[in-house]
């Protein structure tokens, strides 16, 4: 059973938007691309399971159970997505002296710790790429049985023109300019030909490589996905999805080789979705001119990441997002905002009533399909018409800027407290702010660059309150000005006191 109204999405095979319709209504099959982990995660690529949690969150939120599979790469990548170049592992291995298996271990927890502090779901699966080897060599192998690969002296390559309408998910052509981003290697028979297999040069030994037909070295990057979701999901799926630029090469070839391994044209997925860029038109993200490029160093200034993720969903998931740091504290305040009205909410509601509630929602392996009837059960056709409201943004193809002033309505009525506790619970299944945790305390990180601590601040305030109370003005000025300086910002007649001011200059 579905919830509301009829969910739309866009899939960039067709170009066009249309109601979704599962292969099997008992279970939906997600497959996301997951990262390369030879480094942080950049912000960029943390939008991509920004978009594919609120993605997996709609679904469950109208009522379809979700298998998710993300693929960790830790092989295969090479540093020019025209597959071309060294691989990215192996790379960072030499530059930084350490193993390219401890680079992945070390690199695969961050980003899951950056996956969590931003609310996100963990998948039903991660799926390591090193786990998979002998799964790719037999799946290349049929490949080539099938008669859509070749073997060069630097190992197998797939045959592009052996697969229908090649490149049509890119809407390019043999020879069109994206598919021309492909490495030329000598003895290729089309310009779009790539690697599956790539083999070790003679005289040099790779950390990760193994043995296959083809010699000894390991899987071209577009392979893996094409295994594990396939392995995991099935022939075919429902959605594939990733950053808009897997859409020109990377997915491209996915389908290509789904199409050969089963003989088919078949792509894979039924609806592959595509999220758009993250733009810094100001240089200020910039990893190599220390900017805030990570989620570590916004976290290092004082914004809390659950702000980067309510700027991902004040925009909508294929429009591009300008990244700024006036952006970054505007979302930080409006979250600030969300948290001052949501604490009084709780007062104004009781404590019954509010842990009711949140026991609900922390139940976090009870099926969203049973919190949201539980949460919808007592509330008003006010407050029903609120829900209706919220249900057609999400549907339409995961408005999510339409939905969050719905959130503030909500907030704002006249409802009864409780009521407008269960509507805010509801529309957090979606959203992922963990609304209910919301307090503006949590929320004032101290940058990393004060110098003051938290007792320090205290006698701060308490010097000045004592010359102010003595008309001491001087005194107390200096005490307020030592403060702004440290970035703590004084909130006069709030019970909070005080709080960090995030270090956005």
């Amino acid at each position: 059973m579905t919830h509301g109204a009829p969910l739309t999405l866009f899939n960039s095979l067709t170009r066009a938007s249309a109601p979704f319709a599962p292969i099997d209504p008992a279970m939906v099959r997600l497959y996301s691309c997951g990262p390369t982990v030879y480094s942080t995660a950049h912000l960029g690529n943390l939008r991509a399971y920004i978009f594919t949690d609120t993605l997996r969150r709609t679904l469950n939120w109208k009522g379809w159970p979700t298998t998710h599979v993300i693929n960790i790469t830790d092989v295969g990548h090479l540093t020019s997505d025209a597959d071309a170049g060294d691989d990215k592992m192996e790379l960072a291995a030499r530059r930084s002296g350490e193993t390219a298996w401890d680079i992945a271990a070390r690199y695969t927890a961050l980003f899951k710790a950056d996956l969590a502090a931003l609310n996100i779901l963990e998948p039903s699966l991660w799926s390591v790429a090193t786990d998979h080897i002998q799964d790719m060599i037999g799946f290349a192998r049929a490949i080539e049985t099938h008669g859509s690969a070749y073997r060069l002296p630097g190992g197998l390559y797939f045959d592009t023109a052996t697969v229908p309408d090649y490149g049509h998910l890119a809407r390019a052509t043999q020879d069109g300019p994206e598919i021309g981003r492909i490495e030329q290697v000598e003895g290729k028979r089309n310009p779009a030909d790539f690697a599956i297999w790539r083999r070790s040069p003679a005289g040099e030994q790779r950390q990760m490589e193994w043995d296959s037909p083809w010699g000894r070295g390991a899987p071209g990057w577009h392979l893996e996905c094409s295994v594990m979701s396939l392995k995991y999901l099935g022939r075919q799926f429902d959605i594939h999805t990733g950053g808009i630029d897997h859409r020109e090469i990377h997915h491209v070839n996915e389908i290509a080789q789904n199409q050969a391994f089963t003989c088919s044209a078949a792509t894979g997925a039924n609806i592959w979705m595509h999220n758009n860029f993250l733009v810094d038109r100001t240089g200020k993200m910039s990893k190599s001119k220390g900017g805030v490029a990570t989620l570590a160093a916004l976290v290092a200034r004082g914004v809390h990441p659950l702000a980067y993720r309510l700027l991902c969903l004040g925009a909508h998931y294929r429009s591009e997002l300008e990244f700024s740091l006036e952006a970054v504290a505007a979302a930080l305040t409006r979250l600030k905002r969300l948290a001052i009205a949501l604490t009084a909410l709780r007062a104004e509601a009781g404590d019954p009533a509010y842990r009711a509630v949140a026991e609900l929602r922390a139940s976090r392996g009870a099926a969203f399909d049973w919190q949201r009837a539980t949460l919808e059960a007592d509330l008003s056709e006010t407050g029903r018409a609120l829900v209706a409201r919220f249900d057609a943004a999400l549907s339409a193809d995961l408005m999510t800027p339409q939905a969050l002033p719905i959130l503030d309505e909500a907030i704002a009525s006249r409802l009864p407290a409780t009521e407008r506790l269960a509507l805010v619970a509801l529309f957090d299944l979606a959203l992922g702010l963990d609304l209910l945790a919301l307090d503006r305390r949590r929320l004032s990180l101290r940058p990393d660059s004060t110098t003051l601590t938290d007792a320090a601040v205290e006698e701060l305030l308490a010097t000045r309150a004592e010359a102010r109370a003595a008309r001491d003005f001087a005194a107390a000025d200096a005490a307020r000005d030592a403060l702004k300086a440290a970035g703590v910002e004084i909130m006069d007649g709030d019970p909070l006191r005080w709080e960090w001011r995030a270090d956005l200059d």
